[in-house]
C-alpha cells in the first residue's frame, strides 16, 4: 500500500466516524425531544422557564411544526415561533401553581404577533390567567392555554400517557 492510499483510507475513516457521531447525536436528540414532549404536569411544575420553552418546542415539533426559540433578551414578546401552515408566536409562562398570568403577557405577545408577522399568537402557562388577561385576549384574538388546556393538549399529542 502506498502513502496516498493510506492517507485516503485514514481520511475516509475519519469522515465515517464523524458522520456516525452526527447520526447518533441526531437520534439521541430526537429521542430526548419525544420523551420531553410526553412529560406530565408534575414534571412541568418542576421545570424552570427555559426548560418549559424547550418542552413546548418538543411538543409542537411532534405535531409537525418547525419551532424556533427566540433570543433570550429583546425577543419582542415571543419565546417561540412556530412555522407550519401558519406562523404562530408563543409566550411561555412557567409560573408557580398559585400565581396567575396577567394582561402584560397578552400585550407582549400581541405586539410580537405584529413584529414577527405571525397569523396567531398564544400564551401558554402551567398556571391560570387573570380576568384582565382573558378580557384583553378576547379583544385581541390571542389564544390562552392555561393549566387545564395544556394538560388536554399534552394528552391529545400523546394519548397513551396522560398528564397528571
Amino acid at each position: 500500500m502506498n502513502l496516498y492510499t493510506f492517507f485516503f483510507l485514514v481520511v475516509l475513516i475519519i469522515i465515517f466516524f464523524r458522520l456516525l457521531k452526527l447520526i447518533i447525536e441526531k437520534i439521541n436528540k430526537k429521542r430526548a425531544m419525544n420523551e420531553l414532549a410526553s412529560s406530565g404536569m408534575i414534571y412541568i411544575d418542576k421545570m424552570d422557564g427555559h426548560m418549559f420553552e424547550v418542552f413546548l418546542m418538543a411538543l409542537f415539533q411532534k405535531l409537525g411544526y418547525k419551532p424556533k426559540m427566540t433570543q433570550k433578551s429583546r425577543d419582542f414578546g415571543a419565546d417561540i415561533i412556530l412555522e407550519g401552515k401558519k406562523r404562530i408566536v408563543i409566550q411561555a409562562k412557567r409560573y408557580g401553581f398559585k400565581n396567575k398570568v396577567g394582561l402584560s403577557a397578552v400585550q407582549e405577545i400581541y405586539a410580537a404577533q405584529a413584529y414577527y408577522a405571525a397569523q396567531e399568537s398564544w400564551v401558554i402557562t402551567n398556571s391560570q390567567f387573570t380576568s384582565g388577561a382573558h378580557k384583553l385576549a378576547n379583544a385581541c384574538n390571542v389564544k390562552l392555554l392555561s393549566r387545564k388546556e395544556l394538560q388536554d393538549f399534552i394528552n391529545k399529542v400523546k394519548p397513551d400517557r396522560t398528564a397528571k
